[in-house]
């Protein structure tokens, strides 16, 4: 299943025979998006919550730890997700948010798994419906086996720093240090380069063509070395994994690597050195 799939291309699977799950996963640092989903969300979407579902609870592993499989499992089969059940998240526009559950997904070894491309603000102004009422899916029969994403803890993301490629995900005033809303600590890890989310789409939250994305990829310095991601917690660095594999700089069977601790992690251990402004360091 390609990983970004358009408003349109996802009515036409609805109106299909075997229609894909879709699931509303707008968050923000703020909190849930219920509300919004409350107030209007895709036909028989369902609601899964960034912080209590496809997350654990925060901790020495970051604010945003992976969830425990057991319990992910039993979220997921609520959802109504099968074995071979093709999968479409989305969130308020421009998938930072909706990569998590795509990322999860493909870690759990779903390969069927996509975001939508501009999210439910693309799915509205392409004229398409929204409703208010709340689906009751039938079980669903996934069985959840980690491990099929890469992850990285903090040695191995600081060995990557320094041997690969870290691309830190964060918008560039908290990557040097000026602003740090969220964690004890302001900056990025050592020998990260910045390479802001929001680049990874345009105003309208739409991801960029596959070769625009590769020219990304190649000023951030990806190329034959491994490769791997950060944010604030784990949350929006699935997107950079999703870029990258859509720039086509990574594959399905090689892809990024996902340090899930991210700065959350890495900046409550004294003993973990901050670099600060705009150079790597």
């Amino acid at each position: 299943m390609n990983p970004v799939i358009t408003p349109r291309e996802l009515a036409v699977l609805l109106a299909g025979p075997e229609p894909p799950v879709v699931a509303d996963v707008r968050w923000s640092l703020t909190g849930p998006g219920r509300t919004d989903y409350q107030a209007g969300h895709l036909p028989g979407a369902v609601f899964l919550d960034v912080d209590g579902d496809l997350a654990g609870p925060p901790g020495p592993d970051g604010r945003h730890p992976l969830p425990e499989p057991a319990a992910l499992q039993a979220i997921l089969r609520a959802a109504g997700i099968r074995a071979m059940t093709p999968v479409v998240a989305y969130d308020a526009a421009d998938s930072s948010v909706a990569a998590r559950l795509w990322w999860l997904l493909r870690w759990v070894g779903h390969p069927s798994v996509a975001v939508l491309d501009g999210g439910i603000a693309a799915w509205q102004a392409a004229g398409l419906p929204v409703a208010v009422d709340v689906p009751r899916p039938q079980p669903g029969t996934i069985t959840v086996r980690p491990g099929a994403m890469p992850v990285l803890d903090a040695p191995q993301a600081a060995a990557l720093a320094r041997d690969g490629v870290l691309l830190d995900a964060r918008t560039a005033p908290r990557y040097r240090g000026e602003i740090e809303p969220v964690d004890p600590r302001a900056g990025h890890i050592p020998g990260a380069v910045n390479a802001p989310l929001c680049e990874l789409t345009d105003a309208q939250g739409h991801w960029l063509p596959p070769t625009r994305l590769d020219e990304l990829a190649r000023r951030w310095g990806v190329g034959g070395a491994e490769v791997g991601a950060y944010c604030g917690s784990g949350i929006n660095a699935c997107a950079l994994v999703l870029g990258l594999e859509r720039a086509g700089v990574t594959t399905s069977q090689r892809p990024a690597s996902l340090y899930t601790g991210s700065w959350s992690q890495w900046c409550t251990d004294p003993a973990l050195p901050v670099a600060t402004g705009g150079d790597p360091g």
